[in-house]
């Protein structure tokens, strides 16, 4: 369990980030067109999760669009923002904001992602969502880079980003 907070007030997680070097669990996550996607089906690239509340908050949303165009300087690298906003609200963002280089995937259909990867809160006033965290995965899915962002109104480290996606 990690103990992180919300403008300051305590909030739990369920477990932790998968450890520097750990290969990351398999999941399933549903794209804008309601079709379950695997992490197998990124095949053997660098990837960027970049996992959060929903994308309908001001943090988020910032988040997104700064990684979206860190993504055009990485085009071999899967970026993928995760969150449990439905399908239809995570494109609507992306359209609306014009994001090309990233993809939205719900965690609708099951808690499984976020337990498996150790962002479930499990209290506070977003308990049952995804804490905002980013794991840059190497072509074979070990963590080159993990940050559980210590405070859910913060932005990620985006040099420390950069650098695990330039490595």
């Amino acid at each position: 369990m990690a103990k992180i907070s919300l403008r300051g007030q305590p909030v739990n997680t369920v477990g932790d980030l998968p450890e520097l070097g750990s290969e990351v669990p398999e999941f399933v996550l549903v794209d804008a067109k309601l079709r379950d996607r695997s992490l197998a089906e990124y095949g053997a690239t660098k990837k960027l999760l970049s996992i959060v509340p929903s994308l309908d908050t001001p943090v988020c949303a910032k988040s997104t669009k700064t990684l979206n165009d860190l993504a055009a300087e990485f085009s071999d690298v899967a970026v993928l923002v995760v969150s449990a906003d439905l399908p239809f609200a995570q494109g609507r963002f992306c359209g609306i904001e014009k994001l090309k280089n990233l993809q939205a995937l719900s965690t609708m259909r099951s808690l499984d992602f976020a337990q498996d990867y150790g962002v479930l809160m499990s209290d506070g006033p977003l308990a049952g969502l995804c804490a905002r965290a980013v794991l840059v995965l190497d072509e074979n899915n070990r963590v080159l880079h993990q940050e559980l962002v210590a405070d859910i109104t913060h932005e990620p480290d985006y040099s420390a980003i950069r650098a695990a996606l330039s490595s």
